[in-house]
């Protein structure tokens, strides 16, 4: 395994930008993470969590190794600040209300061929009510057609932190567990035929399931 890149060592907007979190993080939301030893060190793998909150992002790629790329609703890139920022840290817009964004689909996999990290959420967009959903096909189709590792990561706490339609909650902690990094077999069905992305979607969605909390976490 490789040394973990440090803030220093990234896009310098990103290592502020990460650097910000952390200290966010380890001041109101500090929760316990367990499963680092399963991150690969080097080499472009996908992050596939659950999602229930805005904190998901952030707080799931604050103990990967190395800088990490993420999707981002297209509206967001508004002119100004923001648009500079999605920018700046690598963000990869995607079109939620337009199908299949190719261009998106496109940025991953480009991400993934160049030995980068990507965090993914199967589930496509936030649970409203912190529970579990059926997965989107995208992340199955991603997967299938990059080959890619796929670490499975399961958020506990994010939605009592700061839910879809709550209030955000200081002080609340969330937890990360990583599980084992799930390869082309373990996801991949390619009899599935017209269902293989769903089947790849619903076999890593299923791995994040099984995930569960430290000992030391009593939810």
């Amino acid at each position: 395994m490789s040394r973990p890149q440090s803030q220093l060592e990234m896009q310098p907007v990103y290592g502020f930008s990460h650097a910000l979190v952390e200290i966010i993080y380890q001041i109101c939301f500090r929760g316990d993470i367990a499963g680092l030893e399963n991150l690969p060190g080097q080499g472009g793998y996908i992050v596939a969590a659950n999602h229930a909150s805005l904190l998901d992002p952030p707080i799931v790629g604050l103990y990967v190794p190395h800088q990490v790329r993420f999707f981002a609703r297209q509206t967001l890139w508004k002119p100004g600040i923001a648009a500079w920022w999605l920018d700046a840290v690598g963000c990869i817009p995607v079109d939620r209300d337009g199908g299949r964004d190719v261009a998106a689909l496109r940025g991953v996999l480009h991400a993934l061929k160049d030995e980068r990290v990507v965090i993914l959420f199967p589930e496509g967009t936030r649970s409203p009510d912190g529970r579990l959903q059926a997965p989107k096909p995208g992340i199955g189709f991603i997967a299938c057609h990059s080959r890619a590792p796929v670490v499975p990561a399961r958020i506990f706490g994010s939605y009592e932190a700061f839910g879809r339609g709550g209030r955000l909650r200081l002080g609340s902690p969330v937890t990360v567990t990583y599980g084992r990094p799930l390869m082309p077999a373990d996801y991949d069905d390619p009899a599935a035929g017209r269902d293989r992305s769903q089947r790849a979607a619903q076999r890593i969605m299923d791995a994040i399931a099984a995930l569960e909390p430290p000992p030391t976490v009593v939810l």
